[in-house]
């Protein structure tokens, strides 16, 4: 992967959009990761639930897909670029809104690195830029400590609770909503 091809990078990570072509390589760290997700995440573990799962992110302008790569890494070329993980916009909404809600997970390999930290500081930097975002929210079930600590290290503020907010591996599940807007950065 050559830099040229990511849409913003930093020392050590860079993001890209998601490809058809990253199938094989997305599922296998999906595979690898699973004990990292669960309980929080399911992200598609197949090529046929990576195909529905990259088509909706590539394709549907309310939503934007991004990769965090290595810059240095285990890919095998001087520039990395192996997978670390993603971040997702989802639902955005522009007019008076201009706000989006994340959905992410790092892999395994690159856990406890860093790597999903800085990727998250270049995902924020495009949607307050070139997609015009003037506010992103995630919402962590308050057991996640993981992507609370990322968010946190990331500006976002703690701005309210929501019980029974999302249906996860078979039930409701409550969920702290956090939000970072332009003008925090």
């Amino acid at each position: 992967m050559s830099d040229t091809t990511y849409l913003a990078q930093g020392p050590r990570a860079a993001i890209r959009p998601f490809t058809h072509g990253d199938a094989g390589e997305f599922t296998a760290r999906v595979r690898e990761s699973r004990e990292l997700h669960h309980p929080w995440l399911f992200p598609p573990a197949s090529s046929d639930t990576y195909a529905a799962y990259a088509g909706a992110l590539i394709e549907d302008p309310a939503r934007a897909g991004f990769l965090v790569c290595e810059r240095n890494g285990t890919a095998g070329s001087p520039d990395g670029g192996a997978i670390a993980g993603f971040i997702n916009i989802n639902n955005i909404v522009m007019g008076g809104f201009r706000c989006g809600a994340l959905g992410y997970g790092g892999f395994a390999h690159a856990a406890g690195r860093g790597l999903m930290s800085e990727g998250l500081g270049l995902v924020i930097g495009h949607a307050f830029g070139p997609l015009g975002l003037h506010r992103l929210e995630a919402n962590i079930q308050p057991g996640n400590a993981g992507s609370i600590a990322l968010v946190r290290r990331a500006g976002f503020r703690l701005e309210g609770f929501s019980p029974d907010f999302l249906f996860i591996d078979g039930a409701w599940r409550d969920h702290e909503r956090w939000a970072v807007t332009a003008d925090m950065r």
